[in-house]
């Protein structure tokens, strides 16, 4: 039976638009509900009992607009916070184990890096889930502090004040590790694709959360007959915490709108 509710995603800003993307591309009859709490951005800096308290907010949320499905755009959260697929009433997807899958599938040599903020790169789940997989798979981890913040202020482009030397501040090292695979292990980083991209080399794969788990969550939808019935063309509503130029700025480029055409609403996401 079909299922007309929107799909609910959310992340700690504007990173999780990344899925949006990919999810437009592959199913483009959906409708999206997309939460990016840009208010208490960044994530993954702070203790996991705020980060668990977070996400949990941020999920009450998409349920109280009826959504089918939760998506976890990030990758913080889909590193530490380990309750929601128990606690929700309806089906829950992280970035984590999507992207392990895609980079094992996409590995030549075995030897993989992640990329990810401090939390995620604490938590090791992105080495546990490729190792479950790839027991043989060398991998290489890089706490990136400073990328969510710079995308979130609109700077990630290689031509941006400052980016090409934090990146390589963070990125040099790995480039001696042989590495043919690299997780961007944050749905903010593929906004940095062509940055990291200059750094390692085109010979390194990048792998592109949004993708993988857009291509897990059109899967999930198709096997349990829980897609739209596609009588009314698919559209994005977003909600924020707070209301950033930077947002829309990044919103359109992303999705393909005129900035000027794109809804958001505020949400007192810390009120609920």
């Amino acid at each position: 039976m079909a299922d007309n509710r929107p799909i609910g995603i959310f992340d700690s800003g504007l990173g999780g638009l990344t899925v949006v993307k990919e999810l437009i591309k592959q199913l483009p009859n959906e409708q999206i509900l997309y939460f990016g709490d840009t208010k208490r951005v960044p994530y993954g800096t702070k203790s996991r009992e705020t980060i668990s308290l977070f996400a949990h907010q941020d999920a009450a949320f998409l349920l109280s607009m009826d959504v089918k499905m939760i998506v976890a755009a990030c990758g913080t959260v889909s590193s530490v916070v380990e309750d929601l697929p128990q606690v929700l009433p309806v089906p829950y997807m992280g970035v984590v184990e999507n992207a392990a899958r895609a980079a094992v599938a996409a590995t030549r040599n075995g030897r993989i890096g992640v990329l990810g903020t401090e939390a995620t790169i604490a938590s090791g789940a992105h080495k546990r889930a490729i190792l479950s997989i790839l027991p043989s798979a060398t991998v290489f981890t890089r706490a990136c502090s400073l990328f969510v913040p710079l995308v979130e202020a609109g700077w990630y482009r290689p031509e941006d004040p400052g980016v090409m030397r934090i990146a390589r501040t963070y990125l040099d090292d790995l480039c001696k590790e042989g590495l043919d695979t690299l997780i961007l292990g944050c749905t903010h980083y593929p906004l940095l694709s062509q940055v990291i991209e200059g750094i390692m080399g085109r010979q390194v794969t990048l792998i592109n959360m949004g993708t993988s788990t857009a291509a897990a969550v059109a899967k999930r939808l198709k096997v349990t007959d829980s897609l739209c019935d596609g009588t009314k063309p698919g559209k994005q509503s977003l909600f924020v915490s707070d209301l950033t130029d930077s947002f829309c700025r990044t919103a359109s480029v992303l999705l393909g709108q005129d900035a000027q055409s794109i809804s958001v609403k505020q949400v007192e996401i810390d009120r609920l």
